[in-house]
């Protein structure tokens, strides 16, 4: 991991250079995870120049460099000083996640002239993978795979969706899933994945998710419902891959019985916008043009009224993934993103059809210097339950 480490402190020094910041300090732990392969409760604080330093309020780090321990941030100035490090005039610090007093405390310690927000540039810079984070979605990948194809075998007649559930998240802790599905944003909670059957996909969640579902109680509005599987419905599967920290993202649709016609047309549509985006996704590439292509394309098809949703239609079609299940780019109609070589994107042309379910596709991408190679391979048929 040091060579890895080293490249990442390399790139955030020169975002920092670009943002004429002379310090970068990160707190929240998918940022701490990334700069140090580890999570832990303190701070990660890099210079301008030279290595960095991490202060810890618990010693749970082993071998990554100079390590201080403290007991609250206003300890951090003295501890500048006895290690030869300059107060920073201008600092970064993570705006779109620290709480606001935290930010104030932050900011009353250090006095700095100037600040910027971490939170964006470590977006930014975590949206382009190294090749060693690529490889850990690989991983993740086949064992995403390998969870999926057990799907079939859970599924018993008269069963509740929750019940199915269940047996899939027992079936990806038993494979190693790491149990976290981590998210950036306050409307971003799930547990371990979705399973939305029949009616239940038509039913708008609160959270910025795809698509919703009723979710087992008001607190948790999200997903399975307790409705039972009936013949002539969908089972979709949304369900994390989580299997390293870096994750990757699936869907496919399963089918209780045989489904009407305009279900199989639908998702053929949906396997249609997907075969699309791989022919037009190559680097320069407008992330709003790709969107903007696959509603051409539902509209063409007639399926306008149900794409990406019933009652509410989310206005995306794929997002980046990596160590949050939502990280950059987005495809939406005014996404500023353009695909570069290393981002890591889920793709997900979805239609919720009234009476029937939910079809459609999701795979995880990479994008390389000719196009974008799909990350997760299972069969995208509807698959069904016997």
């Amino acid at each position: 991991m040091v060579n890895e480490l080293k490249l990442k402190w390399s790139r955030m020094q020169q975002a920092m250079r670009e943002e004429n910041a002379d310090g970068c300090l990160l707190q929240m732990k998918m940022n701490l995870y990334y700069v140090s392969g580890q999570v832990f409760n303190g701070y990660f604080y890099l210079p301008l120049e030279g290595e960095p330093h991490f202060f810890l309020k618990r010693m749970t780090l082993t071998s990554v460099g100079k390590v201080h321990m403290i007991r609250k941030p206003e300890q951090l100035p003295e501890l500048f000083r006895e290690n030869g490090l300059a107060l920073p005039k201008c600092l970064l610090l993570e705006g779109d996640e620290l709480s606001y007093n935290e930010y104030l405390r932050l900011q009353k310690i250090f006095a700095f002239s100037k600040t910027g927000n971490a939170s964006s540039i470590m977006r930014k810079l975590r949206m382009i993978k190294t090749p060693w984070e690529v490889e850990q979605m690989r991983t993740s990948a086949r064992i995403h795979e390998a969870v999926y194809r057990e799907i079939p075998s859970y599924y018993r007649v008269g069963m509740k969706d929750i019940e199915l559930q269940i047996e899939v998240e027992r079936c990806m802790r038993v494979h190693g899933s790491l149990g976290y599905f981590r998210a950036f944003g306050a409307n971003m909670e799930i547990f371990m994945g979705s399973i939305l059957v029949g009616e239940n996909a038509e039913v708008v969640s609160p959270f910025d998710f795809a698509l919703g579902g009723a979710g087992v109680h008001p607190s948790a509005p999200l997903g399975a419902s307790g409705m039972c599987l009936k013949e002539g419905t969908t089972v979709m599967a949304d369900m994390s891959g989580n299997y390293t920290a870096y994750q990757t993202d699936m869907t496919r649709v399963f089918a209780v019985g045989h489904l009407p016609e305009r279900a199989y047309f639908a998702h053929q549509v949906a396997l249609d916008i997907q075969s699309q985006m791989m022919s037009k996704a190559v680097p320069g590439v407008a992330c709003a043009d790709i969107y903007n292509a696959a509603l051409d394309t539902a509209c063409k098809m007639g399926l306008e009224d149900c794409f990406m949703g019933k009652a509410f239609q989310s206005k995306f079609v794929g997002h980046g993934v990596g160590l949050e299940i939502n990280e950059l780019p987005v495809f939406t109609p005014r996404s500023k993103d353009v695909l570069l070589p290393g981002m890591t994107f889920a793709f997900e042309p979805k239609f919720v059809l009234e009476g029937i379910g939910a079809v459609g596709i999701e795979n995880t991408f990479l994008v390389t210097e000719q196009g974008v190679e799909k990350l997760t391979i299972l069969d995208e048929n509807i698959i069904e339950f016997k």
